[in-house]
């Protein structure tokens, strides 16, 4: 009886490690079974016509204010070149509201101030009339006793 006793407990013994693999190789199973429904049943992120519109709006205005905000802050970003040949001038400092022509007319003593206007240009560089305050102006020698 001992024997039959044991053998039957080895017996049992082996099926319950069976059945506890199998149990958990079947909790495994629901498990990935769970998983995959849930990935199954969500639907993918679509955007409606009308939020791709949004969206498409909504990354050109920020690229536009991107922009925008560039220009204006090149614009203010001060850029002084000292040019040994001016060593000796003359400057006049820009104020608001100054322009070169009116600059040009005070140093001109009432004579046409255009060619004063080209010598100024043509001294600091400029390829045009448009100068901004704070900006450094070299003047020629001979104008510049009109300052004083």
């Amino acid at each position: 009886m001992r024997r039959e006793t044991r053998a039957r407990r080895k017996a049992e013994a082996g099926t319950g490690i069976a059945r506890l693999w199998g149990r958990r190789a079947a909790e495994r199973r629901q498990r990935r079974t769970a998983v995959t429904s849930r990935r199954r049943t969500t639907p993918p992120l679509r955007l409606t016509r009308r939020g791709r519109v949004v969206l498409v709006v909504a990354a050109a205005l920020l690229s536009l204010g991107g922009f925008w905000l560039g220009t204006r802050t090149a614009g203010h970003a001060a850029v002084h070149v000292m040019v040994p040949a001016h060593a000796g001038l003359s400057w006049v400092e820009v104020h608001e509201g100054d322009t070169l022509w009116a600059i040009a007319d005070a140093l001109s003593r009432g004579e046409d101030p255009a060619a004063l206007v080209e010598e100024i240009k043509r001294l600091n560089g400029l390829p045009d009339s448009l100068i901004r305050p704070g900006t450094r102006l070299f003047i020629p020698k001979d104008d510049a006793t009109a300052l004083r």
